[in-house]
């Protein structure tokens, strides 16, 4: 490096700015640094500071609070001749607090960083432990990273922070202590120090010194602090505090009128126009089915955790419909827009089923294939609790729930959709037959010889004396080739012949697939006879 490079180094001109650049707020901050090598030692600590002593702490450019420091002590003083002791939560009385704590163990246990409590629960952050980031989940329930904590760094979004600050009445101090060191002396360097400076919420000191240390000559020191300020209470987001924010809504396509022109209305307080039915394409709800672990659809509902829940009408092939005032009422206002997105005027309204249900208040059974499905797996798991005592078709694992709740009739004709939920009816149904149970059933002598989950099922069959079940392990056995031929493995040959015995080269995927659930409920509704006659003991 040359010796201009150098004396910028020295400088700390690009550390400085950095430093006291204009924060956006949703900006990363770096509230702690510890970073190092031959050439450098950057330092940054911060500390909450009661807004009261804000001009105290610019009489002095010393940390107010070390690495270390903040964690429970006791101050023992005079008090009227007799000696008292005084327990202090974050170990001093100025009410001094940290947001970052330094976790350590004597070298018995890893040390680590630990973000304040207060400030984790103040925000109900999720702490994600394997990525060691801290989330925040909205109304809409979606997720923002708010906080990382990496090897020697942690970050944390400034628009939280000023949050806390307001509710806090405090400021941070972002502490900085920035040592540079050069091979070069200080008369070669030729800098100049700059002295103790302050601008706005802002001090830092910037000091040179002969270091002499290995092949070290010279290095600078950058000291001081940085405020940042608390945020109006009114914009601190915390209930009681917080100005009340009016819920946004959006128009939606009703219908159509005589000139052929899409007629809108607000989903705002409908009024007598509550119970309108709004038309949207099926695909609205391929956003929900591929985020499983956070959606949920049902019959006639869709949930997002515990966050909000909206009735739906989806009884129907081709489109999605919902009550126009439940769309104002339910949704927040982020998915509003994303369902006005998939929004067209339909001829027709609401499906007869629905409307028993909404309207008649008559308990009405689903036609769907997709809900008749997930109710014979229901039934079929009960029956074989109470008959059999062991289930016939395995629990699935944690990581593959997913692909019972997404069993559907699918929203395009897309292969893709088509070979993950072809996977996924093979897992339900083939993968998950209880091998080792119907091992059990299998004559002592042929146990070891009949390989595969189907086989099992087959000869398990057999050996009781049931000899009606042909239709439905060819069922079974075409679609595990299917499985195996389009979704696990490279298509070709095996995949176009097995396609066919479906029907893909005749159909669209959408009702080859609905076809293929049919069977399956068919497969379905005959283990539950075959459970329910007891002809499996």
């Amino acid at each position: 490096m040359s010796m201009e490079q150098e004396r910028v180094r020295l400088a700390q001109t690009g550390t400085l700015a950095n430093l006291r650049h204009d924060i956006s707020m949703s900006e990363m901050l770096t509230v702690y640094l510890e970073r190092q090598d031959d050439a450098y030692l950057h330092s940054i600590y911060c500390a909450l500071i009661p807004s009261k002593q804000i001009d105290k702490v610019f009489d002095s450019l010393d940390w107010d609070l070390m690495h270390g420091d903040g964690l429970p002590g006791s101050v023992k003083h005079l008090e009227d001749g007799d000696w008292k002791i005084d327990y202090l939560r974050y170990g001093n009385k100025e009410g001094i607090e940290p947001l970052i704590i330094e976790r350590e163990f004597h070298d018995v246990r890893e040390k680590y960083l630990e973000i304040s409590e207060e400030f984790r629960l103040f925000h109900h952050l999720y702490h994600d432990r394997k990525s060691d980031q801290y989330v925040k989940i909205d109304e809409g329930g979606d997720e923002q990273v708010v906080a990382v904590v990496e090897l020697g760094q942690v970050k944390i979004r400034l628009k939280e922070i000023r949050q806390f600050l307001a509710i806090k009445e405090m400021y941070l101090s972002i502490q900085f202590d920035c040592h540079e060191h050069s091979k070069y002396t200080l008369e070669k360097l030729n800098l100049v120090e700059g002295g103790d400076q302050r601008e706005g919420l802002c001090c830092w000191s910037l000091r040179y010194g002969e270091l002499r240390l290995g092949a070290q000559n010279a290095s600078s020191r950058l000291l001081g602090k940085r405020l940042i300020e608390p945020l109006p209470k009114s914009k601190s987001g915390f209930w009681g505090f917080a100005e009340e924010q009016k819920k946004k809504h959006v128009a939606f396509i009703i219908g159509v009128d005589d000139n052929g022109d899409e007629i809108e209305h607000t989903c705002a307080a409908p009024g007598a126009r509550y119970l309108t039915p709004v038309s949207f394409r099926k695909q609205v709800l391929d956003k929900y089915y591929q985020q499983p672990s956070k959606y949920k659809v049902s019959d006639n509902a869709l949930w997002c955790g515990t966050l909000w829940m909206l009735q739906i009408d989806n009884q129907n092939d081709d489109k999605v419909c919902a009550w126009l005032g439940d769309l104002g009422r339910d949704l927040p206002y982020k998915e509003q827009l994303h369902w006005r997105t998939y929004n067209f005027a339909s001829e027709t309204g609401v499906s007869e089923i629905y409307f028993r249900r909404q309207i008649d208040a008559q308990f009405t059974d689903s036609d769907r294939p997709e809900h008749i499905f997930q109710q014979r797996f229901d039934e079929l798991k009960k029956t074989c609790q109470k008959q059999l005592g062991w289930p016939l078709l395995l629990p699935l694992e944690p990581d593959d729930t997913y692909h019972l709740q997404n069993i559907r009739v699918p929203a395009n004709d897309e292969q893709r959709d088509f070979d993950e939920l072809v996977l996924g009816l093979t897992k339900i149904l083939v993968d998950s037959l209880n091998e080792k149970q119907l091992k059990t059933l299998i004559p002592h002598e042929q146990r070891e010889s009949v390989k595969g989950s189907i086989l099992r099922l087959e000869a398990a069959l057999t050996a009781r004396g049931v000899d009606d079940a042909g239709e439905h392990i060819s069922f079974l056995r075409k679609l595990q080739k299917l499985r195996s031929a389009g979704s696990a493995h490279r298509k070709g040959g095996s995949y176009d012949k097995i396609a066919q015995e479906f029907g893909v080269d005749s159909q669209d995927l959408r009702t080859v697939f609905a076809g293929i659930l049919q069977k399956a409920i068919v497969c379905l509704d005959y283990l539950i006879q075959l459970v329910k006659s007891n002809r499996l003991l």
